[in-house]
């Protein structure tokens, strides 16, 4: 157990050095080859990750709310998947659960027990497990399954209707 405390707090001193400078983790080399594929994947999204950043930034800007990721993905490469996409910034590492082993019914719990009942969550995702999660637990869904959608959603943001 000392081994894996020691190695989390390994993996959290890298997430929070490099959050805001994923360049400086990778090198100048192939900090390049990362920008040039993140440029290809904004012009083939038609800036997709740009604009679920700005949604993102809009909550982590907000004194009274924070951004939580729920993911599937196992928590290493769920670490590594945020800071590649730049989203380090809005999303601290500890509000980042992997549900690979428990699911995200248990970590819905999780953020309920850590958070409260008495504040109002909003749900943002594509699938009928998150959807599902957000009803048993009376939290407002809000489906992204296409670019209008995160629009949508940043524009109901910016006029501060969530």
């Amino acid at each position: 157990m000392r081994k894996l405390a020691f190695r989390y707090r390994r993996v959290k001193e890298i997430y929070t050095t490099y959050k805001n400078n994923v360049g400086g983790l990778l090198g100048p080399a192939k900090r390049e080859a990362w920008l040039q594929l993140r440029a290809e994947i904004e012009a083939l999204t038609d800036s997709w990750l740009t604009l679920a950043l700005k949604a993102l930034t809009l909550i982590h800007s907000r004194s009274n709310c924070v951004n939580i990721l729920v993911t599937t993905t196992q928590l290493i490469p769920a670490l590594a998947k945020v800071l590649l996409y730049g989203l380090g910034v809005v999303f601290p590492i500890e509000n980042i659960y992997s549900a690979t082993k428990i699911g995200k019914e248990s970590c819905f719990e999780r953020v309920i027990q850590r958070f409260g009942r008495k504040v109002v969550y909003v749900v943002v995702g594509d699938g009928v497990e998150e959807e599902q999660g957000s009803k048993k637990h009376n939290m407002p869904f809000w489906r992204i399954s296409s670019h209008s959608d995160l629009m949508a959603l940043h524009h109901a943001l910016d006029l501060e209707y969530l």
